[in-house]
């Protein structure tokens, strides 16, 4: 529903084509990861194109260290506010090595938002038409369910600094374990 009507969106000019990408979590301005993305618009391979918010709802949770996941369940949990930003394919492919995508972490997929303008906006009454459909990294299907039970099928809209506090950079995790390690460790652990 919502995102199987339409392919993923993306920008031709005379010189590269990108794919719009919806930042979510970390790679966000002011969080740990944004340095990619500041990288990215450096190099001409990323630009910021504003605000977005999910056309549908989606669980938003955090899993381990903090690290949030954005979960492939649309009518579940809240409408999802993040940055959305026109990437090249050599971008691309530095945000999927960064999501782990060939390892099993997170999966590209479509997701339809809405520009964000101002609150007091009804979405029941916003044009559909208005929307675009673009790509988002989602938890792996493979741990997707156990992460939004040990999260008690609670989400939040937006990754903010209240949600971020305690995330864990990469570097600074325990190494002898692999992300999905951590991520199985995170889901058979008790909930606080």
């Amino acid at each position: 529903m919502g995102h199987e009507t339409k392919p993923t969106e993306t920008i031709t000019t005379a010189t590269k084509t990108t794919t719009l990408v919806f930042s979510y979590g970390t790679l966000k301005r002011g969080f740990s990861n944004h340095v990619l993305m500041q990288d990215l618009i450096r190099s001409g391979d990323a630009s910021f194109k504003g605000v977005y918010q999910t056309l549908e709802k989606y669980p938003l949770v955090c899993g381990p260290y903090r690290v949030p996941f954005l979960l492939n369940k649309p009518g579940s949990g809240q409408r999802v506010t993040g940055e959305l930003y026109a990437v090249s394919p050599r971008g691309l492919s530095r945000l999927d090595e960064l999501e782990g995508t060939s390892r099993g972490h997170y999966v590209r997929q479509p997701i339809r938002l809405l520009k964000e303008e101002g609150e007091g906006k009804d979405v029941e009454t916003e044009n559909v038409s208005s929307s675009c459909v673009v790509e988002a990294y989602y938890a792996h299907k493979s741990y997707e369910e156990e992460l939004w039970e040990r999260n008690r099928r609670r989400s939040f809209g937006a990754y903010t600094e209240k949600e971020a506090r305690g995330y864990v950079k990469r570097n600074e995790r325990p190494q002898h374990l692999t992300f999905l390690d951590h991520i199985r460790i995170f889901v058979s652990s008790p909930c606080d």
